[in-house]
């Protein structure tokens, strides 16, 4: 089920556009991307120790900045979202946020996590007045959310929370991945943009 990858565009709203590509989030030229972060937000493995490395240790120190909301550590519980700046990175903005551990959860209460990451990433860029924001695969990798499912929830959480977004991107590190996010759109029967 690999995929060469394109580029590829779908209406997402009638003022948004979804954008499937198949690459290096790190390198999103828009305005924010969304990190896959665990809840202290102090980086971590994946697409968290890809997106740390990249915008520089000025990240981490931003992070730390964030309050504790729950003991021991917790910046960010899950499902939620938080905003920093993008540092060394092409986006300006990084907007946090914690999926599901898909183990942890009846699978109900994980689909509800999810999408309420991408929902309360999508509201805090609606805030920022931000036009366009790419994510990767929250949940994924080592977090165990099957991607077929995770594509779907991703897909309707954000076509129902894109707001003033207008370009609304999911970056997939994989051809897998990006097979599967394609597959959900065409599911969803989103139109060619």
């Amino acid at each position: 089920m690999a995929s060469s990858g394109g580029t590829l565009r779908y209406k997402l709203t009638d003022t948004s556009t979804l954008i499937l590509e198949q690459g290096d989030l790190t390198k999103y030229k828009g305005d924010a991307i969304v990190n896959a972060a665990n809840d202290r937000l102090l980086g971590g493995g994946g697409v968290d120790g890809a997106i740390h490395s990249a915008a520089g240790p000025k990240l981490l120190e931003a992070c730390r900045a964030l309050p504790v909301v729950q003991n021991p550590s917790v910046r960010c519980p899950t499902g939620d979202a938080k905003i920093t700046e993008g540092f060394n990175l092409p986006a300006k903005w990084v907007i946090h946020t914690v999926g599901p551990i898909f183990s942890q959860y009846s699978k109900p209460d994980a689909a509800s996590l999810l999408a309420d990451a991408h929902k309360n990433s999508l509201a805090l860029a609606n805030e920022k007045q931000l036009k366009s924001v790419a994510f990767p695969a929250i949940s994924c990798g080592v977090y165990g959310y099957p991607i077929p499912d995770a594509a779907k929830v991703a897909l309707k959480a954000c076509r129902e929370a894109a707001g003033s977004v207008e370009e609304v991107a999911f970056i997939l590190f994989s051809g897998d991945t990006y097979s599967i996010w394609k597959e959900a759109a065409e599911d969803m029967q989103l139109q060619s943009a």
